[in-house]
C-alpha cells in the first residue's frame, strides 16, 4: 500500500482543515505515492527518531508536533530542525504531523487524556463555531503575497495549477468577512461553502466529570500518577471536592475562561507562566503537569487508530522519550 492511503485515513478522522491557522500539520517531508514499508509513531520528530525509523526500516514517521512550523530558508544543518529534515530526505523517510487537527476533534488528544483520568460525560470545552471555506483562483506571481495577507486569519490550502493557484481558506464564520474584504481588494472572485459538522464535535479542550467527587489533593496525586508526570505545578487549593474537570493537552491557558465559565473545579493543562497562575483568582485550581506529559499518550492514540484499520505493515511506537525538559528532584 502507498503512504497516501494511510494519510487519507488519518485525515478522515482529523481533517487537515481543522488545524489552527498557526499550525503546519500534514505531510512535511516525503512522497505520498511511495510504497509504505513501516511506520514509527512519536510525539516529536527528532534526529534520534529519524535514526530509529531507519533502523526499523520505516519510511514514514507520524508525529504529533510538526518539525517545521514556518519556512526554512537554508539547509546547512545549523539547527536540529534543518538536520532532521535533511536526514529524513537523505534516507527517504517521510514525516507527517497530525497536531491541532487531532486536538480539535471529539475523539482526539483530549479524549485520550479524559480516558486516562477516568472522566465521564465528556464534551468539547470550547466548541468551534461554523467553519466556512472560501475558494479563489490567483496567478502564481500573486499567490505568495495573497497568502501573506491572509496569514493568521484562517488555514490556507494551496493547489498549484499550470497557470494559477487555487487557494482554499478555512475560517470560522465570524472572520469570513476579513477574507472576503482582502479578496475583493485584490479584485478576485471567490465562492464560499459551509463545512458542516455536528454541533459540539469540533473545538478546543474537553470537560468531564469524575464518577465520585474526591478531595483536591487526592485528585492531583491521581493526575500525577495516571499521566506519568514528574511533578504537578498548581495554584492554591480551594478546600472543596473535585467533581468537574477541564483538560487541554499542551498549552491550554487560552481556555481558562471557558473552564471557569463551565464550572470546572480543576483545569489540567501545561505551559503556564508565573503571572498566568494568578488568573485562577480563587475560582479554580490550575494544574500544570508539563507539555510532554499531557500529550505523550497521543502515541498510543495513533497506534489504536491505525491498528483498527490496517494490519498489513509494521507499526512501531518510538522507544525514545523526546521530552526536552528534565527535572532535578
Amino acid at each position: 500500500m502507498k503512504i497516501k492511503e494511510l494519510l487519507t485515513y488519518l485525515e478522515s478522522i482529523a481533517p487537515a482543515n481543522y488545524q489552527e491557522s498557526y499550525d503546519n500539520s500534514g505531510l512535511i517531508v516525503g512522497d505520498k505515492n511511495k510504497e509504505l514499508s513501516g511506520v514509527l509513531l512519536c510525539l516529536d520528530s527528532t534526529e534520534a527518531i529519524i535514526e530509529e525509523a531507519i533502523e526499523k526500516k520505516c519510511n514514514l514517521v507520524i508525529a504529533h508536533h510538526p518539525i517545521v512550523f514556518r519556512g526554512l530558508k537554508r539547509f546547512n544543518g545549523k539547527n536540529y530542525v534543518e538536520r532532521v529534515v535533511m536526514k529524513a530526505i537523505k534516507n527517504d523517510v517521510a514525516i507527517y504531523a497530525c497536531h491541532t487537527n487531532l486536538d480539535n476533534v471529539r475523539n482526539g488528544v483530549n479524549a485520550k487524556i479524559a480516558s486516562k483520568l477516568g472522566l465521564i460525560n465528556t464534551r468539547i470545552l470550547s466548541p468551534k463555531s461554523i467553519l466556512i471555506q472560501i475558494t479563489t483562483q490567483v496567478e502564481h506571481s500573486k499567490s505568495i503575497k495573497l497568502q501573506e495577507a491572509l496569514q493568521g486569519i484562517g488555514r490556507i490550502n494551496v493547489l498549484e495549477g499550470k497557470e494559477e493557484s487555487q487557494l482554499r481558506i478555512v475560517v470560522e464564520n465570524g472572520r469570513s468577512h476579513e477574507v472576503k474584504n482582502i479578496l475583493k481588494k485584490e479584485g478576485l472572485s471567490f465562492f464560499t461553502n459551509e463545512i458542516k459538522e455536528k454541533a459540539g464535535e469540533i473545538g478546543s479542550g474537553m470537560i468531564g466529570e469524575l464518577r465520585e467527587a474526591i478531595p483536591e489533593i487526592d485528585f492531583l496525586k491521581q493526575v500525577k500518577e495516571k499521566m506519568q508526570a514528574s511533578c504537578v505545578r498548581h495554584t492554591a487549593l480551594l478546600n472543596r471536592p473535585v467533581k468537574k474537570v477541564a483538560i487541554c493537552g499542551g498549552a491550554g491557558g487560552f481556555l481558562l475562561g471557558a473552564a471557569i465559565g463551565k464550572g470546572a473545579d480543576v483545569f489540567v493543562t501545561a505551559d503556564y507562566k508565573y503571572h498566568e497562575f494568578f488568573d485562577a483568582d480563587g475560582k479554580i485550581v490550575i494544574a500544570d503537569i508539563g507539555h510532554y506529559e499531557t500529550e505523550h499518550y497521543t502515541i498510543e492514540l495513533f497506534s489504536e487508530l491505525i491498528r483498527q484499520k490496517f494490519t498489513n505493515f509494521a507499526l512501531y511506537c518510538t522507544e525514545h522519550n523526546t521530552n526536552p525538559v528534565r527535572y532535578l528532584f
